[in-house]
């Protein structure tokens, strides 16, 4: 990637009438029947569940964007799946995303050939400490984008998974992807806004 960008945080969380309380390892019991209602609540108005994520980055087409995967998150989408097909998830499925031990952090970031993604690696910046993931995983071959050839004509994911241990849950945050051709892609967020 021959470009540096810098795009700032659009982060994008369900409204609520409780107060967002950051990232949490162990939610509370209320909090946790506020993301399963709030699923519920975007089914029943025809929300796409990935309009549910804690997205991040910019919103204009073909520029780096990303979301974050937590517990909270993970059960509204989970609630909207659900409620979709006229079911709720079961008490085990619940807790199987309550149990998860990791954050998912996914980002796409766009390239100039479908191999541009391969050995990127994604880090946490947390003041002066480097979070380092537990696993990264990437596209292998990037899929073309609607302005192929034009630049950019590839896009590509990138995923991370970070303990919950690992991290501070209240510290401001850079995501920063390393593609494998070069440059960094940087977002800023804000982790105590992030349910």
């Amino acid at each position: 990637m021959k470009n540096l960008w810098r795009p700032l945080i659009v982060l994008t969380v369900l409204a609520t009438d409780l107060p967002v309380a950051a990232i949490e390892m162990r939610p509370p019991s209320a909090e946790i029947a506020s993301a399963l209602e709030q699923g519920r609540a975007a089914a029943k108005d025809r929300v796409p569940p990935d309009r549910l994520y804690a997205w991040f980055g910019s919103s204009e087409p073909f520029e780096p964007r990303g979301f974050v995967m937590t517990k909270l998150v993970g059960l509204r989408v989970l609630a909207a799946h659900f409620a979709l097909r006229g079911e709720q998830p079961s008490d085990a499925e619940v807790q199987r995303i309550l149990d998860e031990p990791s954050m998912l952090v996914s980002v796409t970031i766009f390239g100039d050939g479908p191999a541009f993604a391969v050995d990127s690696y994604l880090v946490l910046v947390q003041g002066d400490r480097i979070v380092k993931p537990q696993s990264v995983r990437f596209d292998g071959r990037a899929q073309r984008t609607s302005v192929w050839p034009r630049a950019p004509a590839y896009q590509a994911k990138v995923l991370a998974s970070f303990p919950y241990t690992d991290f501070d849950s209240h510290a401001p945050t850079k995501i920063s992807v390393f593609p494998r051709a070069g440059g960094e892609v940087t977002f800023d967020l804000d982790f105590s806004a992030i349910p």
